[in-house]
């Protein structure tokens, strides 16, 4: 999706009240902070994966507790996904969450 417009032709979102464009606005506007937040993390089925996510999860949020982590295993066993809800307090803080969880080498996916 292009975000200057060039996906409509060319032409510019329009502006709304405020001076900030519809999308702008939007994505203001979609979590109030302080909120649950469910994050879903998929890795191996190894026995240090859960504790590598717990220790950056735990990062950011310090408040997290891992006894809240859910799990399931992928059909064939390969695979681990974990859905760890953390109370997000801003943007700034789950972008740097997401970061931290996609550059870990036992991470294959964050959602």
């Amino acid at each position: 999706m292009a975000m200057n417009g060039a996906s409509d032709g060319g032409k510019p979102a329009a502006p709304v009240p405020g001076g900030q464009d519809a999308s702008a606005a939007t994505a203001d506007t979609l979590i109030v902070y302080p909120s649950p937040f469910p994050i879903k993390v998929m890795g191996p089925a190894a026995p240090g994966f859960v504790p590598a996510v717990v220790a950056v999860v735990q990062r950011h949020a310090p408040d997290f507790d891992p006894a809240t982590i859910e799990t399931r295993s992928s059909r064939e066993g390969k695979y681990t996904s974990l859905t760890a809800t953390v109370v997000a307090t801003s943007r700034e803080q789950l972008d740097a969450l997401y970061r931290d969880l996609c550059d870990h080498p036992m991470v294959v996916m964050v959602l």
